[in-house]
């Protein structure tokens, strides 16, 4: 594709997949549902022949920035943008624009997470493809995912008329419903999961930024001008002094449910939102009774578990189901899976507690 950029959103802190995430090493550097890869290193090699590797930015934290780099030796060290404060996703996005329109104003920019689990990887690619195809003219485009189930962790987006092959005038986007609207969207066909992938062209998501959220504007004009001029110490000087007081929203509320122009394109490509233990097991491979095991195990009267140590402990399960077991060499995570997402209240009674050594 000529002329497009690829924008990986690598935020995280490291809760969700505690004990194994950690402050300093959160999920995307993890090797979830990957073989022999991170998420982030899966997420990039899906999209080479897509994007060369100078066209790839990686926004993340300053903390994560290094690990970034040596996870990622192809892309040129100056191609990892590292946030000095966390200020959410627009901030994000608005600064990876002004990255590139220093360099391309009117180039798309595909911006995706870093950390979702793709089935289909060439239905996948064909979809990044036409996607960024459809925002060449100027509109923002998401990516909506065609469900599979009734889930009520995900945000949903409502199709409207149908614009050209395959593209659909956004009609309004719905926050994570209870069970019985979830059930009701999967009968609808107008509704989709919201992929949390956007396409558009650098300066026409500046000009919404310019009307929705004039503080991030004005912050991206200046450091695209200091770009621009090659100034990249007075560049980055902008963003160590600006960055942290910037409007801390994401690019779902401040920009796209705002915009008028958004179009969605749906598609069904084995996509997974890793967000808990519980859609690692889903997606790794089991015994005939269900149990994920990345360990050296006996499992005795055990179902549909989930299993995870590092080599030299043997972990032992009588008699129980549904569980969730992670061993790391400091911590020890035991839980129902339908537990999954408290995994976080852990992680708070650790922080008030003050217990950083195991954050």
């Amino acid at each position: 594709m000529q002329d497009v950029y690829a924008v990986i959103m690598a935020g995280g802190s490291g809760t969700r997949f505690w004990p194994l995430s950690r402050r300093a090493w959160p999920k995307q550097f993890l090797s979830l549902a990957e073989q022999n890869e991170s998420l982030l290193q899966a997420t990039v090699r899906r999209i080479r022949g897509l994007v060369p590797s100078e066209r790839i930015l990686v926004v993340t934290s300053e903390r994560h920035s290094e690990a970034t780099r040596q996870q990622l030796p192809e892309l040129p060290p100056e191609n990892v943008l590292a946030e000095p404060a966390a200020r959410n996703t627009a901030p994000c996005v608005a600064w990876a624009a002004a990255h590139v329109s220093a360099r391309s104003p009117s180039a798309v920019m595909m911006v995706l997470p870093a950390d979702p689990h793709i089935g289909d990887e060439a239905a996948y690619r064909e979809l990044l493809m036409r996607s960024a195809a459809a925002a060449e003219n100027g509109g923002l485009v998401t990516i909506g995912v065609t469900p599979t189930r009734p889930e009520t962790g995900y945000g949903y987006i409502e199709c409207g008329a149908e614009l050209s092959a395959g593209v659909f005038k956004v009609h309004r986007f719905v926050e994570k419903p209870n069970l019985e609207r979830a059930q009701e969207f999967v009968r609808d066909e107008r509704f989709l999961w919201n992929s949390g992938m956007f396409f558009f062209r650098a300066d026409k998501v500046l000009e919404e930024y310019e009307q929705h959220l004039p503080d991030l504007h004005a912050f991206a004009s200046e450091y695209s001008k200091e770009s621009g001029r090659s100034n990249r110490q007075g560049a980055q000087k902008l963003v160590t002094e600006r960055y942290a007081g910037l409007t801390s929203v994401s690019i779902d509320h401040g920009i796209m449910e705002r915009a008028r122009d958004v179009r969605v394109v749906p598609g069904q490509f084995g996509w997974y939102d890793i967000g808990s233990w519980t859609t690692a097991w889903e997606l790794a491979a089991k015994d005939e009774q269900g149990n994920a095991v990345l360990a050296e195990a006996s499992l005795v009267d055990a179902n549909n578990c989930y299993v995870r140590a590092k080599p030299g402990k043997l972990v032992a399960l009588i008699g129980v189901d549904d569980l969730v077991v992670v061993d790391t060499e400091d911590a020890l995570l035991i839980m129902p899976r339908e537990r999954a997402q408290d995994v976080r209240r852990v992680v708070d009674d650790l922080s008030q507690r003050d217990a950083k050594k195991y954050l």
